[in-house]
Parts: C-alpha cells; sequence; structure tokens
C-alpha cells in the first residue's frame, strides 16, 4: 500500500508502496537485529552523518550495527561519534561481504541506485536481508523493501531524524550522538542552511537538534575550519590559475590535471566545495569543477535558481543529483570534457542569462 505522512512541521513525505506496514516495521526493528548501513561511493557530510546518526540511534535499541562505506572519506568527517566502527569496503572486502550477507537488515542512506556504491551494489541486490532506502535524489532504483524518500527534503539526515521521530516515534532516543551527526548532514548538504529547501521546518528540526546536544559551533569548525596547508594552496591556486569566467553564459569553470593534484598532495575530501568559489561570482548562474581522477574525469555542477544542473549530467557525463547540484563522469580526456562542457552551454544559453 501507499502511505503518506506528514510530520510534525507540515513535510510531507511520500512512502513507497511498502512490503511492510510502518506497524509491521516497528515489530522488524523491535528486537536486536545485524543491521548494516551504507552510502554512497565518497561519501559527503550527509552520506556519514545521516548513516551515523542512524547508526547511534540503533545502538541504542540494542541492534548489532556495522556501517560500511564503499570508500574512504574525508579526515574532517572522522571526529563523528561511532567513526571507529566504519568499516571501509575497499580495505575490507571479504569482511564487508560476510557483514552484509549476513544482515538481517540492510539500511541504504543518501542513494537510490545501486551504481552508487560500486561493486558492493550487486553485492546488496543479492543479500537476503531486507533492505530500506532513507533519500532524497530524483528517480530511484527499485532495490528497496521499504523507503522514505522525499525530493524536498534538503538532506538525507532530514529523513533519518524523521524516520526517528515521526515514523518509529522515538524522539526521546535522539541523543547527544545522534544529535551531532544529523546536525552534521542537514549543515553540509544545506550549504550551512542558505539552500532554498531549508525551510522553517528544517531550522525547526536544527533547534531540537541543539537542544539535544549537537554544539553548533564545534561541528562547524571541525568540518569546514579544519584544512590542511596543501588544501588552501591548492584552493588558491584554483582560483588565481585554473578559473575560467564564460560571461556570455554567466558560467564559471576550473578543471584540473591528475599532476595537479599530486603536485598539491591532495587527498579525499581536499576538493569539496571548490566548486562554490566559482558559483560565488557575482552574475555566474552555473559553476563547474571538473578533474581528471586515475580512472576516468569527474565533473561536478552547481547552478542558481531553476537552471538544471542535473539535467546536464544526466543528458551528457552519465550523471546526475540535484537541480542546483549534481555530478557526473566520463571516460574521455580532460581536455575533451572542457570542451564538451562548454560546447553544451549555447544550447542553455537562454536560461542561463534570463
Amino acid at each position: 500500500m501507499v502511505l503518506y505522512f506528514i510530520n510534525l512541521f507540515s513535510f510531507a513525505t511520500l512512502f513507497k508502496e511498502l512490503m511492510l506496514e510502518t506497524a509491521a516495521l516497528k515489530d522488524l526493528l523491535a528486537k536486536p537485529k545485524q543491521i548494516v548501513i551504507t552510502t554512497h561511493h565518497k561519501p559527503d557530510g550527509d552520506a556519514m552523518g545521516s548513516s551515523l546518526g542512524l547508526y547511534n540511534y540503533l545502538i541504542q535499541k540494542g541492534h548489532h550495527v556495522k556501517v560500511i562505506t564503499p570508500t574512504d572519506y574525508p579526515q574532517f568527517f572522522d571526529w563523528m561519534p561511532g567513526n571507529e566502527e566504519v568499516t571501509i569496503y575497499t580495505e575490507h572486502v571479504e569482511a564487508a561481504n560476510q557483514l552484509i550477507n549476513n544482515a538481517e537488515i540492510i539500511c541504504c542512506l543518501d542513494f537510490n541506485n545501486l551504481v552508487r556504491i560500486n561493486e558492493m551494489g550487486e553485492v546488496i541486490r543479492q543479500a537476503p536481508g531486507f533492505k530500506i532506502m532513507i533519500d532524497h535524489h530524483l528517480e530511484p532504483e527499485d532495490f528497496d523493501d521499504w523507503r522514505l524518500w522525499n525530493i524536498n527534503a534538503c538532506a538525507s539526515a532530514q529523513l533519518v531524524y524523521e524516520f526517528i521521530v515521526n515514523v518509529m516515534d522515538e524522539p526521546h532516543l535522539i541523543n547527544k550522538d545522534v544529535a551531532a551527526c544529523l546536525y552534521t548532514g542537514i549543515m553540509t548538504d544545506s550549504g550551512s542552511f542558505r539552500f532554498p529547501l531549508t525551510t522553517s521546518g528544517v531550522h525547526r528540526i536544527v533547534a531540537h537538534l541543539i537542544d539535544a546536544g549537537a554544539d553548533n559551533s564545534r561541528i562547524h569548525q571541525l568540518v569546514y575550519d579544519n584544512s590542511s596547508e596543501s588544501r588552501l594552496r591548492f584552493l588558491g591556486f584554483c582560483l588565481s590559475e585554473k578559473l575560467e569566467v564564460l560571461t556570455e553564459y554567466h558560467t564559471a569553470l576550473i578543471s584540473v590535471t591528475h599532476a595537479e593534484l599530486e603536485r598539491f598532495q591532495i587527498i579525499t575530501g581536499d576538493t569539496e566545495g571548490v566548486v562554490n568559489f566559482a558559483l560565488s561570482i557575482t552574475g555566474i548562474k552555473l559553476a563547474a569543477f571538473i578533474v581528471e581522477r586515475t580512472d576516468k574525469v569527474k565533473l561536478s555542477l552547481r547552478s542558481r535558481g531553476d537552471f538544471p544542473a542535473n539535467e546536464i549530467c544526466k543528458r551528457f557525463f552519465s550523471g546526475g543529483g540535484h537541480r542546483n547540484a549534481a555530478g557526473g563522469s566520463s571516460t574521455d580526456s580532460l581536455e575533451n570534457v572542457v570542451k564538451q562542457f562548454k560546447s553544451i552551454l549555447p544550447e542553455y544559453k537562454k536560461l542561463l542569462i534570463q
């Protein structure tokens, strides 16, 4: 059946046709279970915040929980409660596969397509455990058994909050650790509460998390004021040497070679947010960060207003995402990907200059 759930702050959240009704789901989680939580490739703040937030909630109920990430993630998330219990799939493949295959419940957070978790995808598809998806991205794949999905949520961490408070009816289990993780997820995916989906309801959720013990000032410092010297020098290099402003199309572009990444000793997380500096230029409506990785070229697009960054990623770069924040990739050379991106802009000129 299809359920519609209205939370305390007037969010209308559409649930997938459920294999279990909510009451049965509560029964499933009423006794200790073997649970695996996973999230997308190269996890960001929302991915880790929602995963560890759910982890810290479930362990209070006596469940045996493991968080498995498909890859490594930025070191500035290592402080999060429960981080020491995270298994990185690429570093412990055999052990991770065993955990997945033995899990009675598998929670998939902040992604909705199994290709987003690389080689883990088919392992989870074939695993016998009951699969729960909590996500806010477009066009979910139909691999799950129960879904909390809302593209109007500013973050998956917001939906984990709604799952705990409204679906499970256990707001008292949002302790300091849960609150810190969920706050991190909402803060990062909302652009520090400045993106359009940051509604008054989101601020009420954040207020509850602060009341529950999330130290908002400390969390912001740990995430955003925690850069290495090489990361800052790389950012300066990108802005002074690599930034292109295509005034005719109200577009800004930064492209970086693999050799340049190595020059600045870039590690996972060091390129986070670079694209936002390009978007911050007055008059810019679309920004792109295009980087040459070892296996392919990756693109991160950000846009303002109604411009569909996700459409460009989906049509041309095997990707997708949100309207104003999307990503894609290509197996072509960096030079050709940059040329292709620029060649697309005339088609979107009317949208870019209006």
